[in-house]
């Protein structure tokens, strides 16, 4: 865990959300004791309708959005910041991937309310857990709406001169 407080006051989610990803992802690189590693930081959050929608407060905040969530489209951002620890390079980059919400009853978004899951991920939602029966799409990046966009992490990598395949084990 990077420590970085998450709540600070913004003006561009876009830019949140990469100054989020880079502040967690220099946080770890400080700590790190090798020259040849590398740490990726990512921070997301959902918009719909122009507003975000970050990790709820508590169960009553979870039922509330997803109520208006439901039939709804959003688009959820992560940005994302690769720093090489050797040289203190990094590369910053945000990925966004629309959501099309489902309609789930509310008796289905209370019980998932009342789930760790729903106060630990942005949106609330995941299309990986609980909540992905109430996901009816996606448009795009599938491993974004996970937390990291392996298509947009693999370019980074190229950027600082790393080949994905370097990192298979």
């Amino acid at each position: 865990m990077s420590g970085v407080d998450e709540d600070q006051p913004y003006t561009s989610a876009w830019q949140h959300v990469q100054d989020l990803a880079a502040a967690k992802a220099r946080a770890v690189a400080k700590s790190c004791r090798r020259d040849d590693a590398l740490v990726i930081g990512c921070d997301s959050m959902l918009m719909i309708d122009g507003e975000v929608q970050g990790k709820a407060a508590d169960a009553a905040e979870v039922v509330d959005r997803w109520r208006k969530m439901r039939g709804r489209v959003g688009v959820l951002l992560t940005g994302h910041c690769l720093v090489e620890v050797g040289t203190g390079r990094d590369v910053q980059e945000v990925a966004d991937t629309v959501v099309r919400f489902a309609m789930p009853t509310d008796d289905e978004i209370e019980a998932y309310a009342a789930t760790d899951e729903a106060l630990a991920v942005a949106g609330p939602f995941t299309i990986d857990g609980r909540s992905a029966a109430f996901v009816d799409g996606i448009e795009g990046d599938a491993s974004n709406v996970v937390g990291l966009s392996l298509p947009l992490f693999r370019q980074m990598l190229a950027k600082l001169d790393v080949e994905m395949i370097s990192l298979w084990c």
